[in-house]
């Protein structure tokens, strides 16, 4: 990562924030006290349990470090200042399919908040970068793996 802003939704803010607490509070004191329990039942040579302890612990350590590092660097979107009727970051927007006729929504982030169950996805994803300034009634040709995907931009919502 380097050391460029990174633009975040006030909600994905938020959500970054309540984890970052629930990882230094509730989790650490977790794992804390699995570490305990497995040094309890003596030899740590052989102890899975502790081992899998410290394996835990690192894994909490290494994501309170990536969500503190998104967090010193964030500015968050003033969707004040930004047009409604184009595909921009914090837009959500509405495309059909032109294939299958199918639509669905979209919400355009950053890499940090991405995520796909959740149909947010990173202006950096393919989808992402060909959305970007595009309007409502505009067409989209996405080159993927498979071919190329086709859709139309039927709303735009902040």
């Amino acid at each position: 990562m380097g050391n460029d802003k990174v633009i975040l939704t006030r909600e994905g803010y938020d959500k970054l924030h309540k984890e970052l607490a629930l990882l230094k509070g509730e989790k650490r004191q977790e794992i804390i006290r699995a570490i305990s329990e497995a040094r309890a039942q003596g030899d740590l040579s052989e102890n899975a349990e502790y081992d899998a302890a410290k394996e835990s612990q690192a894994m909490n350590e290494k994501r309170i470090a990536e969500i503190e590092y998104v967090l010193s660097r964030a500015d968050i979107l003033d969707d004040s200042r930004i047009p409604k009727d184009t595909a921009l970051i914090g837009a959500t927007i509405k495309m059909k399919d032109l294939r299958s006729k199918e639509e669905f929504d979209y919400m355009l982030v950053s890499e940090a908040e991405a995520d796909y169950d959740n149909n947010k996805i990173s202006l950096s994803s393919p989808v992402g970068k060909a959305l970007i300034g595009h309007k409502i009634g505009d067409i989209i040709e996405i080159k993927v793996p498979a071919g190329v995907l086709r859709y139309e931009i039927i709303g735009i919502t902040r």
